[in-house]
This record gives structure tokens, C-alpha cells and sequence, in this order.
């Protein structure tokens, strides 16, 4: 038995979707972990993404969404992923994941998701120990004193003159994985340009350099709110294009950005030593 699939992306930020919520009832699905996530998301052997997203059924939201990195480990948030199943719903949704919920709702400019609130606490980042997350007494060589925010999911953000000139390839992952972040972090070097523009890159917490990330974006544009560096509505540019970030009155955060359908098929599990 073959399954579908639908490929996806928020400014080349990639995806493949799998559906399991009910729509096709004739299809059934692996049980879906670490090892067959990395194993669809690989890009010579398999179908190819950053992530793998499974939509299933919820009894808190009108779905549930899980994200599974490319290397396999399943993950709170993902704000590219949200604006692309917002418009494979193609109608507002409460969509539940593991960092609370979300709602996805379409507009002329795209899909807007209201992300949440914030936290900046220590502990709900989370950091080994306690320290002040708003200007954090660390450094990673020329990457010093940054904030650390949870959107959904966790991110330590470096304002810097170019995120250009910052070899990411190489400071990412020794972040990524410092014992500071039991739970590993997102990365972000981002440059204020204007009171109303930001320049980013991220590296992803299980993705490494990605073309775009929503949630390093919100992360990086609370940040910079939060140090007074901008006014509460921004646009932060990523290589892979422009998202709307506003941070609410209420503390709600709201993201605004295109997402694209590639193209569908469908594969044999089998092809991956996977049984149904």
C-alpha cells in the first residue's frame, strides 16, 4: 500500500506532510518515529525536507500537528510548518503541538498564526541553571551576550553588525549542543537594520542552516522588542524572504507569511524497511 504525501514550504523552508486525520480512510500509516522521519526527510534516499509533519486528530484543537526534524527528533513548534498546514486546511484552525496551541488563519497576505506568549524564564527555555535570559553572561567566541526566549520552542538570539560574516556552519552546532540547553536551542544571529526591520539567520535545533525558521523570527523580533531595539511591529528577512512579526498589547505573538504547495505523490513504506 502506498502513501500520500504532500510537499510544502514557508520561504524554503521545506516540509512533507502526512495526513492522518481521517480524510483518507483507506490509507494507513507506519507508526511514525525518529527512524522513519530521518528517513523520509533524507535528501539522497528519500523524499527530502527539513521536516516531516504528521496531522492527526485532536481533542483540543480542530487537529493535531507533530514536527519531526530531519534528524529525526520530534519537536514543539514550527511557525513555517504552521502558515503551510494553515493552508493545506485551507480554513482558520486551532491546531494543537507540542508547545500549546496555535491558530493558523488565512489572509490576503498569506496566513497569519497567532503563536502564543512568550517566556523568558530560565527554566522554561530551559537553561542548565539559572541565569538572567534577557543579556545572558556567555559568549561563543565573537557570539556574546544573548537573549534567550521559548516561543513554542526554545532560541538564544546574538544581535550582531552582519549575520553574514558569522560562520554558522561552525558556531551553530557547537551552541546547539552546549550543555547550557539540556534540550538543545534554536541559534539566531540577526542584525536590527531599522526600527522596523531585522535581517536574520538561523541555525535549527535538529535542521542546521535553514532558508527560513517562524519561530527563530518571532523569537528574534520579541527579542529585539525586549531590549527596545524595535517597535513591536517588524519585519524580520530571512534568506529565504520576509515575515510580518507584531507582538500584541495582549503579549500574543503574531506571524504572517506566504506558505507554498510543491507537489503531492506517494511513496511505499517498504522502500524504508517500514511495515503497515
Amino acid at each position: 500500500m502506498r502513501i500520500e504525501f504532500t510537499k510544502m514550504h514557508g520561504l524554503g523552508n521545506d516540509f512533507v506532510v502526512l495526513d492522518a486525520r481521517g480524510a483518507n480512510p483507506g490509507q494507513a500509516l507506519p507508526a511514525v518515529d525518529a527512524t522513519f522521519a530521518a528517513a523520509l526527510a533524507d535528501r539522497h534516499t528519500g523524499i527530502g525536507c527539513d521536516q516531516l509533519i504528521l496531522l492527526e486528530p485532536s481533542d483540543l484543537g480542530d487537529f493535531r500537528m507533530r514536527i519531526f526534524n530531519a534528524d529525526g527528533s520530534e519537536v514543539e513548534a514550527c511557525g513555517n510548518a504552521t502558515r503551510a498546514v494553515g493552508l493545506l486546511h485551507g480554513a482558520a484552525a486551532r491546531i494543537e503541538t507540542l508547545g500549546g496551541l496555535v491558530i493558523a488563519t488565512p489572509t490576503g497576505g498569506g496566513i497569519s498564526v497567532e503563536m502564543g506568549k512568550p517566556s523568558f524564564d530560565w527554566n522554561a527555555i530551559p537553561l542548565a541553571y539559572a541565569m538572567d535570559t534577557h543579556a545572558m553572561p556567555v559568549a561563543w567566541e565573537e557570539l556574546v551576550n544573548p537573549i534567550a526566549v521559548n516561543v513554542g520552542n526554545p532560541h538564544v538570539i546574538f544581535f550582531v553588525e552582519d549575520p553574514h560574516a558569522i560562520d554558522m556552519a561552525r558556531l551553530g552546532p557547537l551552541i546547539e549542543t552546549d550543555p547550557l540547553f539540556p534540550d538543545r536551542v534554536n541559534v539566531n544571529v540577526a542584525a536590527v537594520t531599522a526600527r522596523d526591520a531585522i535581517t536574520l539567520r538561523v541555525w535549527e535545533r535538529g535542521a542546521g542552516l535553514t532558508r527560513a525558521c517562524g519561530t527563530g523570527a518571532c523569537a528574534t523580533a520579541i527579542g529585539a522588542m525586549k531590549r527596545g531595539l524595535v517597535d513591536r511591529r517588524v519585519t524580520v528577512t530571512l534568506p529565504g524572504g520576509p515575515l510580518a512579526i507584531e507582538w500584541r498589547e495582549d503579549g500574543g505573538i503574531v506571524m504572517t507569511g506566504p506558505a507554498t504547495e510543491s507537489f503531492r505523490g506517494s511513496f511505499d513504506p517498504a522502500h524504508y524497511g517500514l511495515a503497515i
